[in-house]
């Protein structure tokens, strides 16, 4: 790891713990930051807290008092998250004090050249297959971010002749100064997360600052297919490589009489791909483009495209039980990643959704319902969704608590040859910590059946 001086003896706030909070703050302390780690939590329910104090480090729990920020810290480093109309991140700006995020930190200290995925959808997808590419092609990757394992963690024992490759959400890019990827991918652009950042265009504007500290000497691979993707990102200074699922695209990744292309080269046939789903097409052009980018072989990333049936809670294959297949998309978090899942299953499908309340209604869903012969809904959003399964004639529309009570009642009106489908077009905040929790529950109520 780079022995950085940016942040030595100087007085650093982390706000909001969890996975990312406790490498930020164990990171700083080994910079030999002054840090102070102040969490909502209280101290006697927050084991991560305990842990950072028997490290040396002060810790504030139980609320987040604004005067912390009369105490004189040069810098904030933020959980994702925690909203900007925070009062103490409100504050911090006002004060002129830069507010980061530990994706910051990992660039900074990082030996190894870093590859960075946004996006609407496919961020994990891409990041995991590509992951997957560069392994087959012996490049000796490492795989960090927003996909579980935190990219301060993974950076500090990285070495100048591996690559990250990091997924990164819209929050954690907002909190960058100098991070730059060799290589940047925008997988897609659509509506989401408005809550946090109160407009398309500023969500948007995000997404793009995953491009805005590239050089020449870089590469930015974006959809060509969305015309407004090419405008949020037309001050890049990175050479761009579009990729394309409906035409021809020069220099870049696209499909072409049931071949995958790269730059007029065919890398190979898609009927070897075993991913399911048309909206997979985009994950595998981007981290195809990517792989080629660094010299990886066509057969080094057929070998991958043959073998990788997907990642855990998107659009998992759980098991089939007595003829009727159990999926789990629980990183289906937003309408568009259902839309996308729905989109896969030409059979009858019983459909569990529901979750957090962002305001949104679920209307563009009901195109998209035509297949769903039972409609289950559950949390914040139950009753939305059962009046946009009751639009689109839905003729058995259910609510039950949550996922765990679901599944039962999914199989009890399934039949053989049914797909059973967790998709919640929904956050999971309202019931769960985290999407990856809602999957499992499902999982294991599955494996109960």
């Amino acid at each position: 790891m780079k022995n950085i001086t940016k942040f030595k003896h100087k007085k650093v706030l982390v706000l909001g713990l969890a996975k990312s909070g406790v490498s930020a703050a164990s990171l700083l302390h080994k910079l030999e930051a002054f840090v102070t780690v102040n969490d909502q939590k209280p101290l006697a329910e927050n084991p991560e807290a305990q842990g950072l104090l028997q490290e040396g480090i002060t810790v504030i729990c139980g609320s987040h008092p604004i005067e912390l920020l009369d105490e004189g810290f040069e810098f904030v480093v933020k959980n994702p998250g925690i909203p900007y109309h925070n009062p103490l991140i409100k504050r911090a700006i006002e004060k002129g004090i830069p507010v980061l995020t530990e994706v910051e930190l990992a660039y900074l200290i990082s030996e190894a050249e870093m590859i960075g995925i946004t996006g609407t959808n496919g961020k994990t997808t891409t990041t995991t297959l590509l992951f997957e590419m560069l392994k087959a092609g012996s490049q000796n990757p490492l795989i960090a971010g927003n996909i579980g394992t935190v990219a301060s963690e993974v950076a500090q024992t990285a070495k100048e002749d591996q690559k990250m490759v990091v997924e990164l959400s819209s929050f954690q890019l907002m909190g960058i100064e100098e991070f730059s990827p060799h290589i940047a991918i925008i997988t897609n652009l659509y509506d989401a997360h408005l809550d946090y950042h109160g407009n398309i265009e500023d969500y948007w504007k995000a997404k793009a600052n995953i491009t805005k500290n590239q050089k020449e000497e870089d590469f930015l691979i974006i959809n060509d297919d969305q015309e407004h993707l090419g405008k949020a990102v037309n001050f890049t200074k990175a050479e761009i490589i579009p990729f394309s699922t409906t035409k021809e695209v020069e220099g870049g990744a696209y499909i072409k009489d049931g071949s995958i292309y790269f730059k007029k080269e065919k890398i190979g046939q898609l009927s070897e791909v075993v991913l399911p789903g048309a909206h997979n097409l985009e994950n595998i052009l981007c981290a195809v483009a990517a792989s080629k980018l660094y010299g990886v072989s066509n057969e080094s990333i057929m070998k991958v495209l043959g073998t990788f049936s997907g990642v855990k809670h998107r659009t998992q294959f759980v098991k089939e039980l007595d003829g009727r297949k159990f999926y789990n998309d629980s990183k289906a978090t937003n309408i568009l990643a259902t839309k996308s899942a729905l989109d896969a299953f030409n059979g009858p499908t019983i459909l569990l959704a529901g979750g957090l309340d962002r305001g949104n209604s679920f209307d563009d869903l009901i195109p998209f319902l035509k297949n769903v012969k039972v409609l289950i809904t559950f949390g914040e959003t139950a009753s939305k969704l059962e009046e946009t399964g009751q639009k689109a004639g839905i003729q058995t529309i259910l609510s039950v608590d949550n996922v765990e009570k679901a599944v039962p009642v999914a199989y009890e009106h399934s039949e053989e040859g049914d797909v059973i489908l967790l998709s919640p077009a929904c956050a999971s905040w309202d019931q769960y910590r985290t999407f990856e929790e809602r999957g499992d529950i499902f999982i294991n109520a599955v494996h109960n059946l």
